[in-house]
């Protein structure tokens, strides 16, 4: 698919969201008094509505074992107070220095892209958050991710502490080289778009694994690249979307 046909299919989409958008936000509208229940009601809602009928022109999400981790995680757990009630609406959402948790969709399209199994262990770059390592620690054996941003990879660890994702293992530091005493990884997922793929990350894949991760100019739409490591080493690459990710901060920028 060349770049002017994916144009097209994001314009499409952006056209398509203002007609869609009213019923998203009906079904996963909060209530003042949020018990366990309306917040599971509102992550089914958000599964159902958002994800799997792939709303805004997108592509359902299929994969039972992310939609699975997507009605498990609690959402507004990772999000500041002031914007829970938004939580499980297809929006990202501020989370303070100058960063984002990515809209529900993305996270879990991201997640399928790369087909996580029970076994798999996954390097992440750039907790944010930590939503996305929640969601992946719900399906695979172990999660290792870096954030830079030392209040943001912090409070990401005391979140997910408490909410016992003991599989997770977060580093505050530049994920621009990875996490080479963990590596090899069978699965890489990246939540910050560099102009390049690095490769120190693709040296860290295993044979047979696969990365996802945004590629582009900063503050610009990106190509959200599928790689996949064959067994003989070849690195295969497909755009699998166009989104708008933070920067790569770190090396990464140091090396533009």
């Amino acid at each position: 698919m060349n770049r002017s046909t994916q144009f097209a299919r994001f314009t499409t989409r952006a056209t398509s969201f203002f007609t869609a958008l009213a019923a998203s936000l009906l079904a996963c509208t909060p209530t003042h008094a949020q018990s366990t229940e309306d917040r599971a009601a509102q992550r089914a809602a958000m599964v159902r509505t958002q994800i799997m009928t792939g709303i805004f022109g997108r592509t359902p999400v299929t994969h039972k074992a992310v939609l699975d981790a997507m009605r498990a995680v609690p959402r507004h757990e990772f999000v500041p107070p002031a914007h829970r009630d938004a939580a499980y609406q297809d929006t990202p959402l501020p989370i303070g220095y100058d960063q984002t948790i990515s809209q529900p969709y993305v996270v879990a399209a991201m997640t399928a892209f790369i087909d996580p199994q029970p076994g798999d262990v996954v390097l992440e770059i750039g907790t944010g958050s930590g939503y996305q390592a929640a969601v992946l620690a719900e399906i695979v054996k172990t999660v290792y991710t870096i954030e830079i941003v030392p209040e943001l990879g912090k409070a990401a660890e005391a979140t997910l502490k408490h909410l016992k994702y003991d599989n997770v293992h977060v580093r505050i530091g530049d994920g621009y080289r990875g996490w080479p005493e963990q590596a090899p990884f069978d699965k890489i997922i990246v939540t910050a778009a560099p102009d390049h793929l690095p490769q120190s990350l693709l040296d860290q894949l295993k044979p047979g694994g696969s990365m996802i991760i945004p590629v582009g100019p900063e503050h610009a739409v990106q190509d959200l690249t599928l790689v996949t490591k064959l067994e003989d080493g070849t690195i295969k690459t497909e755009t699998k979307d166009l989104v708008r990710f933070v920067p790569f901060t770190g090396e990464a920028q140091e090396r533009n």
